[in-house]
């Protein structure tokens, strides 16, 4: 039976290698002419902030660099960059980085002006329209944000984030250049490629798949799966580079319009409550859930596999799924990443209150082909839980 499909993205997405020379002129497009770029000390630091800011002063559009932003940001966070870009009087906001620069300048875009905190506008559907157009111009491959509807932020002494969901919080325009991860270390591009492999995995295997996404999320994993190792291990392969570019935007369009699921609710509480890397903690407990959840779709599950690079020829359903799993961790292995709670120093007795947290957030859970329970929940956790001897 057809149903009603929507699909969002931005409004111009622009990618390859080179492609920030097109900053420039969008932004004119916009009729900027003072702009707030939203980067981290560390970009800034390292001076790669300034490719950026060339395409802008060029085109005789004033620069004012904010570079306070945070992986999540706190609701102070938030105020402290909306203030910036009222006294500044800023009529466009560039996001140039990772989560930490997205994250606040899609909320900052449509709190500007409004005298409303992240608080007030949290949940589905509630933010007003954005009153400062959005470039996105992320630094790594992973998180996708740069094409989605979602912002995240943190609120005092409660360990889960709170989200923005609304269109409104879409980038205007998103540029998405793969010459700009070059400078990635190591570890940053496995932990960022892993949560995009988690992004197009959750994404094809929604209960709010569709057509439209489940073409984009196949090839984003094609893409992620046969590049990542180079791209951690020969950082400077530009074809590497450009793949993982494109499969975190084929994920972030997938989980933007499918939603995300299982992986994502067990990982959120990881970092929260210890302070793990969330593409690291995908990574750690993604195994582990599918495992669980892949008894709901095992068609979906072998799919996967294949757009993984297995042979699944003469094996049974089942089998293939088993396959995909043992696929996924191998890539996990071999990128060196953590494979238990141990590794990451989380321990057992731990467990009930990560399941505790997991069950907050029910609108991730929901998204899963496989309704999981409690007792589900802490059961994948204690498989998780100790490297065996």
């Amino acid at each position: 039976m057809s149903k009603a499909r929507v699909h969002r993205s931005p409004r111009v997405l622009i990618t390859g290698i080179g492609s920030l020379d097109a900053l420039g002129g969008e932004a004119v497009k916009l009729g900027a002419t003072k702009a707030c770029l939203v980067t981290d000390a560390g970009i800034a630091q390292s001076g790669l902030s300034e490719t950026a800011e060339r395409q802008l002063v060029d085109r005789g559009i004033g620069v004012d660099v904010y570079d306070r932003g945070m992986p999540v940001p706190s609701i102070e966070a938030v105020a402290d960059c909306v203030m910036h870009i009222e006294e500044g009087g800023h009529d466009l906001i560039v996001a140039f980085g990772g989560a930490s620069s997205s994250e606040i300048s899609k909320l900052a875009s449509v709190l500007v002006g409004s005298g409303a905190s992240p608080l007030d506008i949290a949940g589905l559907d509630k933010a007003p329209r954005k009153r400062v157009p959005l470039i996105a111009v992320p630094t790594t491959a992973g998180t996708g944000d740069e094409v989605t509807a979602i912002g995240e932020f943190t609120a005092p002494d409660e360990p889960r984030r709170r989200a923005v969901i609304s269109d409104h919080l879409i980038p205007t325009v998103a540029i998405i250049d793969p010459v700009l991860t070059i400078s990635c270390p190591p570890g940053i591009t496995a932990a960022a490629g892993m949560d995009a492999f988690a992004h197009n995995i959750e994404a094809f295997i929604s209960v709010h798949a569709t057509l439209h996404t489940d073409s984009l999320t196949r090839q984003g994993l094609e893409l992620i799966a046969k590049s990542l190792r180079t791209a951690v291990f020969d950082g400077e392969d530009i074809e590497a580079r450009d793949n993982m570019a494109i499969g975190s935007v084929l994920g972030g369009i997938g989980y933007g319009n499918a939603g995300l699921g299982a992986v994502h609710a067990l990982s959120y509480p990881i970092t929260a409550r210890h302070h793990v890397p969330h593409g690291v903690a995908n990574a750690l407990i993604m195994p582990w859930v599918l495992e669980k959840v892949m008894l709901a779709g095992l068609d979906y599950f072998g799919e996967l596999g294949v757009a993984m690079g297995e042979l699944m020829a003469g094996l049974s359903q089942r089998e293939q799924a088993e396959r995909t799993i043992v696929t996924m961790r191998h890539l996990i292995h071999d990128l060196e990443m953590p494979e238990y709670l141990s590794d990451v120093g989380v321990p057992a007795t731990g467990v009930e209150q990560l399941a505790d947290d997991a069950m907050q957030h029910s609108r991730l859970l929901a998204n899963a082909p496989r309704r999981l329970s409690r007792d589900d929940i802490v059961g994948i956790y204690l498989r998780a839980a100790v490297r065996p001897e």
